[in-house]
């Protein structure tokens, strides 16, 4: 299979958790380190995955955002500040 996403991540599935219509994918990429996928249980079945399969991580992303509340507008926003506005 060919594809033309870059980000591919082999590891190995360390857990399969189904919900009603979705399931998270955990697959550990190297020692401690673990990526979420969620796909439909459809998916989950269609490739028969379960704990101890090889498997891929495959990112096809325009961007990843990464957030973090700073300190001083924790302590601002704490103080009425309509600063943060709920969005930081």
């Amino acid at each position: 299979m060919k594809i033309s996403a870059r980000n591919i991540l082999a590891g190995k599935v360390v857990a399969v958790e189904k919900g009603m219509t979705t399931a998270h994918v955990r697959i550990e990429i190297a020692k401690g380190v673990v990526i979420t996928a969620s796909i439909t249980n459809e998916a989950v079945d269609d490739l028969e995955l379960k704990v101890g399969d090889q498997a891929s991580a495959i990112i096809k992303a325009s961007s990843v955002l990464v957030g973090k509340v700073r300190s001083d507008v924790e302590a601002s926003h704490s103080r009425g500040s309509d600063r943060c506005r709920g969005a930081c």
